[in-house]
């Protein structure tokens, strides 16, 4: 099931994305995704949403990214083997993950605009798989990690390229720009896949496929990733681990191609959805 948070109007609310539209469950149950995650309540609003039909077209809603308030953003970098490759440093592949963290403020929704900053012209994009949480866990077996999750969406992780080499040893300037990235369009429920070991992931940018993998490739996956994180977080329903990007950023090409306003990113996952994102200048400037 498609779980999403929306806005029409003034109003903010969440709900179900249907073949025929949108079943606002907000109207009915109040609160919001996030809270459903840490009241154990997503199984029972699935029941709930099963029995009801659409409240509204999709084409009349805002996409928001589907949890609002998520207390962590964990981000993996270079964890498609062939992307460390694209480093050409001759380095093996790494022992354990890279990790950086990101505000909930560095994004906007499916179909929003990403921002462009005036501090820099080197916006890039990353197609990644977002683990969602569901179940609150520290020191997680492996063998146990999946229990934990509550579903998938999708993140453009965009980066302000020159930012990410401001300081010796972080990335997080280049990472945390406001709207710079975006998640959506919605949580599809972990019932929904069979398996995590071959979703393809796609990066096209104005219809030019730029980044394409499988999660077969994956040198740390999803189960991975849970347990490990779990070592040191306490990890808490909706907290939101980002699994890396394949090869193909805007970066690695001679010369790079970075984002300009007018570009349309799409980050596409089949079983997941389809993530689009214009490009424009800072609005607020």
């Amino acid at each position: 099931m498609r779980f999403l948070t929306f806005s029409v109007g003034d109003k903010t609310s969440w709900g179900v994305a249907t073949a025929s539209g949108l079943i606002d469950l907000g109207a009915r149950c109040g609160g919001d995704l996030h809270q459903v995650l840490k009241d154990n309540g997503l199984a029972r609003m699935m029941d709930l949403a099963a029995g009801l039909d659409a409240d509204m077209d999709l084409a009349a809603i805002r996409y928001l990214p589907p949890i609002s308030t998520p207390e962590k953003i964990a981000c993996i970098g270079v964890n498609y083997a062939n992307r460390n490759s694209e480093y050409q440093d001759n380095s093996d592949d790494p022992q354990w993950p890279s990790l950086f963290m990101r505000t909930i403020d560095s994004f906007t929704g499916h179909d929003q605009a990403l921002w462009r900053p005036p501090e820099s012209r080197q916006l890039d994009y990353e197609g990644e798989i977002v683990l969602v949480i569901g179940k609150k866990g520290h020191r997680i077996p492996e063998d146990r990690a999946l229990e934990h999750m509550a579903g998938l969406t999708l993140m453009n992780e965009g980066t302000l390229r020159d930012w990410v080499r401001h300081a010796k040893f972080n990335v997080t300037q280049g990472k945390n720009f406001v709207h710079s990235g975006s998640i959506g369009p919605w949580l599809v429920t972990a019932d929904e896949f069979a398996g995590y070991d071959a979703l393809t992931l796609t990066t096209r940018v104005n219809g030019e496929q730029r980044q394409h993998d499988t999660t077969a490739n994956l040198m740390f996956p999803f189960a991975f990733l849970i347990s490990y994180l779990s070592t040191f977080f306490i990890l808490k329903p909706g907290d939101l681990i980002s699994t890396g990007t394949p090869l193909g950023a805007g970066a690695r090409f001679d010369p790079p191609r970075y984002l300009a306003p007018g570009d349309v990113v799409e980050v596409e996952a089949p079983g997941i959805g389809l993530l689009r994102n214009g490009v424009i200048d800072d609005p607020t400037i």
